[in-house]
């Protein structure tokens, strides 16, 4: 059965079926907190219990850690970016553990982006040290993968692709809301990691909604095997696994992509965020964002994140 971590600024929980009971630890942070596990189970045969909705929840994932985030993994965002899945291969990037912000805290565009994004992801926390060159099997994913989080990796497009880069455009302060729980997971419950849905919703319209097992492209043990090959990972550490069709933004047409690749790249973006200036999905102030994952029996619930667009 998956255990349920919450954090406050304070402290540590666990969700039981009476209620949310304490954690009797002296864990700041989410590595130590995976170091005392036996405060955690003794949590669970707690009785002293305050409701969740009493709590005010903040990332169960705390800064600094490492973020590190894999590209276009899911066969839908693929295409939907005009390319094909068959032919992409496993990257990553990183994003700035400074963008952790808690499940129902603002996301904040900063004053000079234009095109904000969302994009509804799992992120895999790492439970102990994974130095380079461990070698990795199927049956190693439970000894290292310690549970999943819901993750928003916030994007500022216009950033993003005329830099060609992601780092910046992906890290900015509240640009990965984390949350609302840690869900701590046994080696048969990662099996059926297969079976996770994936939803988003913008002011109650839904834009994403996707299963890992029909889309995702490269698992969470494929994607840890290429990592360990030269980054290493801690406890505590954050991995998102991709997102699927659905975000505000998409390839154009493939006749005004070709055109557009004969432009120089000032105009050639000038003339693409132009275009995107007419398209109502990226986020304006005001904009309530959910995002939620969970199986669709209920077996594994991760929770829903609630967070409201501000800009700066």
């Amino acid at each position: 059965m998956t255990t349920t971590v919450l954090r406050t600024a304070d402290d540590w929980f666990v969700r039981t079926a009476a209620g949310a009971v304490r954690i009797e630890t002296a864990a700041t942070t989410t590595a130590e907190l995976l170091r005392d596990r036996s405060a955690v189970h003794a949590a669970l045969t707690g009785t002293d219990t305050v409701p969740v909705e009493s709590l005010t929840l903040v990332s169960p994932v705390t800064a600094p850690c490492r973020v590190v985030a894999q590209m276009t993994n899911f066969a839908s965002h693929v295409k939907d970016a005009g390319m094909d899945p068959a032919t992409v291969p496993l990257t990553f990037f990183r994003k700035a553990s400074g963008s952790i912000t808690g499940p129902t805290a603002d996301i904040v565009k900063p004053g000079h982006v234009r095109f904000l994004d969302y994009e509804v992801e799992i992120g895999l926390v790492i439970g102990r040290e994974l130095p380079v060159g461990t070698p990795l099997g199927e049956a190693d994913l439970a000894r290292y993968v310690a549970g999943l989080v819901v993750t928003n990796d916030v994007s500022a497009r216009d950033i993003q692709l005329p830099k060609t880069q992601f780092y910046e455009a992906k890290s900015y302060p509240s640009f990965t809301p984390v949350g609302p729980a840690l869900v701590l997971l046994d080696a048969d419950e990662l099996k059926r990691f297969d079976d996770l849905r994936l939803r988003l919703r913008v002011n109650g319209e839904l834009r994403q909604d996707s299963v890992v097992g029909g889309d995702m492209i490269y698992r969470p043990i494929r994607a840890l095997q290429e990592l360990t090959r030269f980054q290493r990972l801690d406890a505590g550490d954050l991995v998102l696994t991709g997102t699927p069709a659905g975000t505000a933004l998409s390839a154009p047409p493939k006749p005004i992509e070709i055109l557009g690749n004969l432009l120089p790249p000032a105009l050639k973006w000038k003339a693409f965020f132009k275009s995107q200036s007419k398209n109502s999905k990226y986020l304006k102030p005001g904009d309530v964002i959910e995002a939620g994952v969970r199986t669709d029996d209920g077996a594994i619930e991760l929770g829903t994140q609630r967070t409201v667009v501000r800009f700066a």
